[in-house]
């Protein structure tokens, strides 16, 4: 099976008509894994396949935009009659168990122990689920954070998370076939955060030039901005195919 990227939603930091949230569902070498939970994404992963044959899901960081379906994957699974075949894999950061217990007034996740096996996100942290390949980078956020790198037989998709510039960034999207990288912001402002925490379009286009990556992907476009504007911008800096991530769309890496 080819490394394939479906865009579950863009929308950042909230979602609106048929445009959920954060949500991507990365498939290779046999392996189906439902990078970040933004809400709506749950119910459009249910158009492209069956979430309870997950291999895995994989949680960049625990800002609700990117995780908050879990909740409903959660109910989905435990009550739902969705119930997989074996707790699902959840590459989080530590205390997203915490905070999924927390939604069900439980002080550990340990009821939900038939559907989810949460393991915790590191800088580095690396795995793989048969043929695919998957490696976390540390990046610049506001909170614990991470970009993930996919390889499969060869072919090789970077997703950025939520990050401000940093050189794990580019580390992390080098020589990538893909990049999938945010653009939530129109620039940036002096005092308005401690540390930039959020990529512009020039960002973006700047890292997919630097790290030599083959196409640009830009997503997760704040309401600031179009993200067909965003996209533009960041096309005059990359140098290279740039394209505008879409709710549907379905791209072979």
């Amino acid at each position: 099976m080819p490394l394939t990227l479906t865009v579950l939603g863009t929308a950042s930091p909230h979602p609106g008509p048929d445009r959920p949230c954060s949500g991507y569902l990365v498939s290779g070498g046999g392996a189906e894994v439902w990078v970040d939970a933004g809400p709506g994404s749950f119910a459009a992963l249910q158009r492209h396949t069956d979430p309870a044959r997950l291999t895995a899901i994989w949680i960049s960081h625990l800002h609700a935009d990117h995780s908050a379906d879990l909740l409903a994957a959660a109910y989905a699974f435990a009550f739902g009659g969705m119930t997989p075949p074996a707790p699902v894999p959840v590459y989080a950061p530590q205390e997203c168990a915490p905070r999924l217990a927390g939604f069900f007034g439980r002080p550990d996740v340990g009821f939900l122990k038939g559907v989810f096996d949460f393991r915790t996100l590191y800088d580095g942290h690396d795995v793989r689920h048969w043929n695919l390949r998957l490696t976390a980078r540390a990046v610049a956020h506001d909170t614990e954070a991470y970009g993930l790198r996919a390889e499969c037989q060869g072919s090789v998709l970077a997703y950025s998370g939520d990050s401000g510039p940093c050189p794990a960034l580019t580390e992390l999207a080098s020589s990538a076939d893909l990049f999938l990288c945010e653009a939530d912001i129109d620039e940036h402002r002096d005092g308005e955060h401690p540390r930039q925490v959020h990529l512009t379009p020039e960002d973006a286009g700047r890292i997919a030039r630097d790290a030599r990556v083959r196409e640009l992907l830009v997503t997760h476009v704040g309401p600031t901005l179009s993200r067909e504007a965003a996209t533009v911008r960041a096309a005059q800096i990359s140098g290279r195919p740039t394209y505008a991530a879409v709710e549907g769309d379905i791209r072979t890496v």
